[in-house]
Order: C-alpha cells, then structure tokens, then sequence
C-alpha cells in the first residue's frame, strides 16, 4: 500500500476519481498537440521565429526534470497534494501564456507550464496504481493511452479552430475550464494520504538533474539543427551531461530520500521494462517526427491530407489500448501483451520504411500507421503495468516518475538523432533550406506542400526520410529483444 488508501469508496467516487485522472491526462495531452500545431503562426505573430525552438526546448526541460520530482514527493505527501500543485502551476502558466506580449515571455511561461506538465501524467499514472490492484492496472493505462490518442486527433483540429475563428491565445484560454474540473474532481474524490511520512528533501539531487538534464538537451538541439542557439557547442553541452549525470547517480546512492533510488534498476523487470519503453519512445519519434513532412514533400499532401493519413493509426491506437487492456488485466499476463504491441511497433516501422524506400502510394502507409498504432496502444500501456507491478506500492510514485523521465529523454533523443541522420542523407544547403521552411525557421508556416520542391529534391527527401525510418525500426527491434527478459509472472 502506498500513503493513499486503495478504494473502499463507492463506484460512483471510483468512477469520479478515474474521470479526473482522465481529464488531468488530456489536458496535458491536448495542450501538447494543439500548442505544437499553432506554435508557427504564434512565433509569426508575436515575432519571433528564431526562438520557436526555445519555446519547446524550454517546456521540455522543465517538464521532464519535474517527471521524477513529482514522483517521489507524491509517495512522501500523497498524490492529491501534489496534483493540486501541479494542476494550480500548469493553469497559472496557461494563462499567463494567453497574455504573453512577446517570445520570451512565452518561453518563460511555457518553461512554468512545464513544470506543472510536468505531474498530471506521472500523477495520474501513479494514482490509478493505487486505487486498482496489479491485475486490474492494465485496463486503467489503457484508458488513458486512449485518450492520448483522441487528443492527438483533437489538438490540431481545436488549433486550427481557435486560429481560424478566435485568437490563438484561446489555444491557452481553453485549457483553464478543462484544469478546474480536473482539479474539483482530484481534491473532491481523490484519496487523501492516510498518513504522511517524515521527510528530507534531495535538493542537491534536484540541483544535479536540472543541469544534467539541461546540458542533454542543449546537446541534442545542437545536433539536430547543426546551430546552437546557446553559446555554448553540443560537444561541450554533452561533456556538462555525462559529468553532472555521473555527478547525480554517485548523489542519489548516498541521498537519504532520493529522488530516483537506484536500487529499483536491480529489480530486473523494473529496468528492463524502463529500458524499453525508453527504446520505444525513441523508436517512435525518430519516425514519427518527418513523416508530416514526407507526406507533404514526397506524396504531395496538403497539411489537412497529411494529417487525415495519421486516423488509422489513431483508431488502431484507441482500439488496442481499451480492449487490450481489459484482455490483459483478465489474464494476467502483461509481457506476452508488452511484447505483441512492442512486435506489432516493429513490424509497423519497419512496413513505412519499406514503404518509403519503395516509393510506394498512399496506401501502403495508411496500413503500416494501423500496425503501427495497434501496437502503440498494447505496447507502452503494459510497460507502465510491468514497472508498476514489480515495485512496492510505498514506491509506485518514484518508478512511474523514473519511467516518464527516460521515456521523456528518450524521445528527445529519436529526434535529435533522426534529425541528424536526416542532414547526413542530405546535401548541406538543401538540407538546411528544408528543415528551415518546414520548422518555421524562415518565417514559414511549418507545413509545406510537395509542390514546393522538385523531383530531384523530394527524391533525396524521400531516401533520407526512409532512413529516419529504418533507425526507428532498428530501435524498436532492439526494445522487442529487451522486452522478452522480463520476468513472465503473472499479478493476481
């Protein structure tokens, strides 16, 4: 058990609960999507394209650095203390990012809003752990990668909207009713701690993370864009990483109250599990991230075509993740699950590299995208079960935080790695002009149609994008090798 009390409480206060910790997962899930699609037209009204990258840069870093932080305080005082904190920081940030004036006053309040990001979905994830036993645990994390996937739909429609027919600053605005009905729903039926435990706070530990952890992304920026937009190389960023990352593991194995126990990566099905989903997050976006821009460039797609081409996913997504969970929390057997979707994942990466190597038409995608998305739901729904499972419940905070935070790093990493392998495939100029117009760089809009290039040019897009592809595949096989050394025990 951990400081919350599993549910003795009504159905109807269970079912209350679980519509709050939905509702704190889609308002960080929605304002992630909505924000990334009119994050172009927001820099060009406010005038500031060359900081676009800040704005995501710096919501990233303070997000994932609170993943973990948000984790172990919640196991000390309680998941209802610390969703109150995060949801009350995320709202003030959402509107404070509605009134901002300029770039950097939205970098700065994007980086607060962050921080508040940074808990609703590690809160969430850790809270359904404690209302529902092991066994129960994967049909909850499935509902919640459900509705992921509908907010991944949703965002950019509402984005679009709120541009069209309003201010993008409603994109802000919108998230406030959303926050306070989460937040009602938390305080009103969400456990209170039972008891809270003496505590010491690893300041220091915290110290080394945010550094470390800035160091990594500064690093990765660098990489990927060959610019820096600090003044500082990606080779000495990534030098500050490894010393302050080392800096914090040697910290945490001393830390009276760690904030990552290193102890929990001895437990075999712990780090593998965390391993993987790491792998796959990786695997994901470095694929996932150009393929906007191969429909666009290669397959001559309008943005609004290339976003229709990404629903079979989405659905395959929705389909596996709700009755996926309920047939693996029926039987018990989360890894044979983990592995069908992390082989599913495979199989579907593997299929859009083909497709894009072959130069293949619409349809060859649309049926890798459903493989793809199949496995998504069943793949990473049952990682968060396995973590969850194989750790005391006194430390279900700090293994779902831990696990957010590699899955986050990960990510950043697939990116910054596809984006690098992207400027290797193409020639130095052409490759700058294209990533330029596609990100906004240039004062573009972000999305490019195919006929904005020649054939030679989307012939080069097209092998280089492939790929991006091939890396994410490779990964992902890489994670499906790792996924089968977790241990086959079954929860009851």
């Amino acid at each position: 058990m951990s400081s919350e009390t599993r549910v003795t409480h009504t159905h109807d206060h269970f079912r209350e609960a679980l519509a709050g910790l939905v509702l704190a997962i889609v308002l960080s899930s929605l304002d992630q999507n909505i924000v990334s699609t009119a994050l172009p037209h927001i820099a060009q009204v406010l005038g500031g394209l060359p900081q676009i990258s800040w704005v995501v840069t710096a919501f990233l870093l303070a997000s994932t650095v609170s993943m973990p932080i948000y984790g172990k305080l919640s196991d000390m005082h309680g998941r209802r203390r610390l969703f109150i904190v995060s949801i009350a920081i995320f709202l003030v940030a959402s509107a404070l990012c509605g009134f901002a004036q300029d770039m950097n006053q939205l970098i700065a309040f994007r980086a607060l809003q962050g921080l508040g990001a940074g808990g609703l979905s590690t809160l969430s994830q850790s809270a359904i752990g404690d209302l529902v036993g092991p066994r129960e645990r994967g049909r909850y994390q499935g509902l919640f990668s459900g509705a992921q996937a509908v907010c991944t739909v949703a965002g950019p429609l509402l984005g679009g909207l709120f541009i069209a027919v309003a201010s993008w600053r409603w994109i802000f605005f919108a998230s406030l009713p959303v926050g306070l009905l989460a937040l009602g729903l938390i305080v009103v039926r969400l456990p209170a701690a039972t008891t809270v435990r003496a505590h010491r706070i690893d300041y220091a530990g915290m110290v080394l993370l945010i550094v470390s952890v800035g160091a990594v992304l500064l690093a990765l920026n660098g990489i990927a864009s060959a610019r820096t937009a600090f003044p500082v190389s990606p080779a000495v960023s990534a030098a500050i990483a490894l010393v302050f990352g080392a800096l914090f593991v040697w910290w945490e194995k001393r830390a009276q109250e760690p904030i990552v126990s290193v102890g929990l990566f001895r437990n075999d099905t712990f780090a593998v599990a965390v391993a993987a989903s790491g792998m796959m997050v990786f695997a994901m976006q470095a694929s996932m991230v150009f393929l906007p821009l191969y429909f666009q460039m290669v397959l001559g797609k309008t943005p609004t075509a290339s976003g229709l081409m990404l629903l079979p996913q989405i659905a395959g997504m929705i389909v596996s993740s709700t009755w996926g969970g309920r047939l693996s929390s029926a039987s018990g057997n989360f890894k044979r699950f983990f592995m069908l979707g992390v082989g599913l994942e495979t199989l579907g990466l593997a299929s859009l590299g083909i497709s894009a190597f072959a130069g293949t038409g619409s349809v060859p995608f649309l049926f890798a995208l459903a493989i793809l998305g199949l496995g998504t739901g069943l793949g990473m729904p049952n990682a968060i079960v396995l973590v969850q499972n194989a750790v005391p419940s006194a430390k279900l905070g700090m293994a779902t935080g831990s696990m957010s935070f590699v899955r986050s790093l990960g990510g950043a990493v697939g990116v910054a790695f596809s984006g690098f392998v992207m400027r290797l495939m193409l020639d130095g100029e052409r490759g700058n002009r294209l990533f330029s117009r596609f990100f906004g760089h240039d004062g573009g809009s972000g999305a490019i149609t195919g006929g904005g290039v020649g054939p030679h040019t989307a012939d080069a897009l097209r092998l280089a994008i492939s790929c991006s592809f091939a890396l994410g595949a490779l990964m992902m096989a890489v994670a499906f090798m790792t996924s089968t050394r977790v241990s086959a025990e079954q929860a009851h």
